[in-house]
């Protein structure tokens, strides 16, 4: 009833919320993701998104249908392996930036390892900006981080997101005095970002808060030190979105393969890619 390519197709228009960018992610046409989705609506007689010019969003229907797609795929592709008679093997370095360490990415990687038990894997949790630099280095094999900015379409398109300031309950922004920031060092992305778009703006800053770590981050937003930039499907449990400051526009997390890696490499982004809407705290956003 449920074709694996349609719901493969499925997946990456829900993670990305665009009918372009799952066409571009797969490899097919727009046209040839707009017929997937067609026929999965007919196989189910449920309309799965809500489209128009602007915006992709998927219904309840669509929601429900994100946790059957990836059970199905997942006995597919463990099948698949298994009666290929293949065993993947070697070495392989992953790395993932830091905005991951409060979500599900380790049940990803554990059902990964069961499935392939021979395979080493090298996990790195850094900066997204330091997981680029270590990439172009060759000390890395694939990375999952967020793109550098508008023009960067490097690697395969995980999911869009908007970028939000983040903070304890109760926590206001004085506007006449200098914003406090809690940030990544050097070379964050997210930290340069925010202290852009606070200069464009002209609003003064300073640095209440800098930490390697994004519990450490989180540790003094909670305490109330300041406010931070973080990606609205990853605002950590006791902290909410602060008012009151310039528009941080949109992140993009992508998928990027180093020269080597091979066959281990593609095997974990096929599989970071089908659990993609599992990374964040409550789905894909519109």
């Amino acid at each position: 009833m449920y074709e694996p390519v349609q719901l493969r197709t499925f997946l990456a228009v829900a993670q990305t919320l665009s009918f372009t960018q799952a066409a571009g992610r797969i490899g097919v046409r727009q046209s040839t993701v707009s017929q997937h989705v067609r026929r999965l609506e007919e196989a189910t007689g449920r309309l799965l998104f809500v489209r128009d010019t602007h915006s992709v969003a998927l219904t309840e229907d669509g929601e429900a249908l994100l946790g059957f797609a990836r059970t199905i795929l997942e006995a597919h592709e463990r099948a698949a392996a298994f009666f290929a008679g293949t065993r993947l093997r070697g070495r392989l370095r992953f790395g993932a930036s830091e905005d991951f360490v409060l979500t599900r990415l380790p049940e990803i990687l554990e059902g990964f390892r069961h499935q392939h038990p021979e395979v080493d894997l090298e996990l790195s949790v850094e900066l997204s900006g330091t997981l680029h630099e270590r990439l172009d280095a060759g000390r890395l094999d694939l990375v999952l981080a967020k793109r550098r900015g508008p023009g960067d379409e490097r690697g395969r398109l995980v999911w869009r997101d908007r970028m939000v300031w983040i903070g304890a309950r109760g926590v206001r922004v004085d506007p006449e005095r200098p914003v406090p920031l809690i940030v990544f060092p050097p070379p964050g992305i997210t930290r340069a970002r925010a202290l852009d778009v606070l200069e464009r703006a002209g609003r003064e800053w300073r640095i209440a808060c800098t930490s390697g770590s994004l519990s450490g981050l989180v540790a003094a937003a909670r305490a109330g030190l300041g406010v931070m930039a973080h990606t609205r499907g990853l605002i950590p449990p006791g902290l909410v979105r602060v008012g009151g400051l310039p528009e941080l526009g949109s992140v993009e997390f992508a998928l990027l393969r180093g020269a080597q890696g091979g066959a281990a490499a593609e095997a974990l982004a096929a599989a970071i890619l089908s659990g993609a809407d599992r990374l964040t705290a409550g789905g894909p956003h519109p």
